[in-house]
Order: C-alpha cells, then structure tokens, then sequence
C-alpha cells in the first residue's frame, strides 16, 4: 500500500465537476478521484479551518465514532471497478478490536482529514487509475 496526501480539492460548478487529488507522500504519483459536491465541500470546509455552527454530517460521525471511544486508524482505496472507486474505513474500537467498514473515498477522505488519520491506496489501483489517465477516461 502507498501512503497518499490530499493536494488539492477542484470544484467547478459550472460544469457540476469535483476532483480530489491524492499525492504519493514520498513520490511523485497522482491520483484523481470525482467526487460529489457535498462531499468536496465537505473536505474543503475542514481543511480550510473553518468551524460550522453545527456539526455537518462528516463531523457527526467522526465526534459518534470519538465518543464510542473508536479511532479512526486509516482510510485504504482498495478498489477501482470500471471509473468508480471504493475504500475502507479502518476503526479501532477502545477493546483493541479492529472493524473495517466499506465506504466511499470521498467520505473517508472526509473523515480522515477530520481524524488526522492517513490514507493509503493499493498499488494496483495506482497502476489502474494511470491507464485511465493516459486514456482519458477520467
């Protein structure tokens, strides 16, 4: 697995496109993923610092899953089918017990940068996303 930052959040409303860009955080590999744009506006409030009156849907899970006394460990991209990508949310529960639980990336993107946790892609899927670049398909 390759660990990956986010680099930047594209948001074009004329066009109803958004992009999360993850970065290699020790390389040079990119990987784009479209994602909707609550969730894109989700990840840009919470980087950008600022604090909503009222908890928004990504911060509720994250504060339920703070105070069920779980962490968010990591956020692993593990699958791309076709153009749409899958991930899973790794949970520590206060128990040691570990739960994997299926979502997408743009959702736990959201909540790791709400956990500090980092987010790790599969090599294959490095390799995958690279073809459909040079393709252009996304």
């Amino acid at each position: 697995m390759i660990e990956m930052e986010l680099s930047k959040i594209v948001i074009d409303e004329k066009r109803h496109d958004q992009l999360i860009v993850l970065k290699e955080k020790n390389g040079t590999r990119i990987l784009p993923i479209v994602i909707g744009l609550p969730e894109a506006s989700a990840i840009k409030l919470k980087i950008s610092g600022f604090t909503p009156p009222r908890p928004v849907t990504h911060d509720l899970l994250h504060n339920t899953i703070r105070d069920l006394e779980a962490n968010i460990e990591k956020v692993v991209i593990d699958k791309l089918e076709g153009e749409i990508f899958h991930a899973k949310l790794i949970i520590t529960t206060n128990t040691g017990h570990t739960k994997v639980i299926d979502c997408r990336p743009s959702d736990s993107i959201a909540l790791a940068v709400r956990a500090h946790a980092p987010i790790f892609v599969e090599e294959e899927i490095i390799r995958q996303s690279e073809t459909l670049n040079k393709n252009n398909i996304v």
